[in-house]
């Protein structure tokens, strides 16, 4: 394991405008918090112990310091080809599966600053229009851009079955030869706009947005506006055969780079005195427009209460997730930046090791 505990400032937070102030948080709530001497030892104890299996990198922040950074070794993946077994460290990259999602999200919302991309009330059609006989259909016809930000154009679309399931709308939207209409094609199950449901197909179509719009790739375009100006250079973006970049699940990048990202948001999308991501698309995705089960949706993001013991009471949390136990979340009232890697791919576990790092090892180990 490689450990590191410390109190470095990683950013300046005088250029941006907090979370904490535009989502109306409670005053005081981040002022006098700070962690347990002893959490790094309690992350190592439920690593030997077994409670915490397969993670392999962890990166806190509070108020803008790095607090704990920590790596394992595990056995890894990359986009599910077989990695064997690696030692993790800062220079490592790691798939993101879904936490792509939410960058990808982020993209969007440069593209739409720029007016590069249609906004969220457009027509969603209009912006494919080689498939008219798709468009016909007045249902399809009604769908907008919102729709496919929110997952709820109302298609049928499963993801719950594992990605090596063949049968996984992923898996089979990956191996179509025209990704787009097949995802347009789907039968509609709902009236649009009313249900959410899990699907990697409408992140495609945002990517499809973004590059169409831009003119450049997904990667190209986040080197250009976000990952460069963040001084992120080690990026790596999946394709599938077609060639088409994964903006569902493709995204691999460095743990403390995730963390960046984090940082700039939480710094209302600033970074070292230029604006990155706009404020108002962080004040979107941060309002719930949705329930996804467990959790609040907006605009690829999901958004949650957390019980924090040292505050008595519950504060939200924003969080980018991904297969495998891959987390970025953001706690704008408590200044609060957790990224997280784990390895524990298509388990339907997966989701119980960062549950438990946030809430027993980062949460419940804050003081007032």
């Amino acid at each position: 394991m490689t450990f590191h505990m410390d109190r470095r400032r990683v950013l300046q937070l005088s250029g941006g405008v907090l979370w904490g102030m535009m989502l109306g948080a409670r005053a005081g709530s981040a002022a006098e918090m700070r962690f347990a001497d002893d959490m790094g030892e309690k992350l190592d104890l439920g690593i030997r112990s077994g409670l915490l299996q397969g993670v392999h990198a962890l990166h806190v922040s509070l108020k803008g310091e790095r607090t704990l950074e920590a790596y394992f070794a595990g056995r890894d993946e990359n986009w599910g080809r077989p990695l064997g077994e690696v030692a993790f460290d800062g220079e490592t990259l790691h798939d993101l599966r879904s936490v792509t999602k939410s960058i990808t999200s982020l993209l969007y919302g440069i593209a739409l600053e720029a007016g590069q991309v249609p906004p969220p009330e457009a027509p969603l059609m209009e912006a494919f229009p080689q498939y008219a006989d798709l468009s016909a259909d007045p249902q399809r016809a009604g769908w907008t851009v919102g729709h496919v930000l929110n997952m709820t154009m109302g298609t049928e679309w499963n993801e719950d079955l594992p990605y090596t399931d063949p049968a996984n709308s992923e898996i089979r939207m990956e191996e179509a030869d025209d990704r787009y209409r097949f995802i347009l094609e789907q039968p509609i199950v709902a009236e649009p706009g009313a249900v959410w449901n899990y699907n990697g197909g409408c992140s495609a179509l945002i990517g499809y947005l973004i590059e169409t719009g831009t003119g450049q790739t997904l990667e190209a375009y986040g080197r250009e506006v976000l990952f460069g100006p963040l001084g992120i250079e080690d990026v790596e973006w999946n394709a599938g055969a077609d060639g088409v970049l994964s903006a569902a699940s493709g995204l691999r990048l460095r743990l403390p780079d995730l963390a960046r990202i984090g940082q700039m948001l939480l710094a209302g999308g600033a970074w070292q005195g230029r604006q990155v991501v706009p404020v108002r698309w962080i004040e979107t995705f941060a309002k719930p427009e949705v329930w996804a089960g467990f959790f609040e949706y907006s605009h690829q993001w999901y958004i949650s209460e957390q019980y924090v013991p040292a505050a008595g009471g519950m504060r939200r949390a924003i969080s980018a997730m991904g297969n495998g136990g891959q987390r970025l979340i953001i706690m704008p009232d408590l200044e609060l930046v957790m990224a997280m890697f784990a390895g524990h791919y298509n388990r339907p576990d997966q989701w119980i090791n960062p549950t438990l790092v946030l809430q027993r090892i980062v949460l419940e180990n804050l003081r007032a």
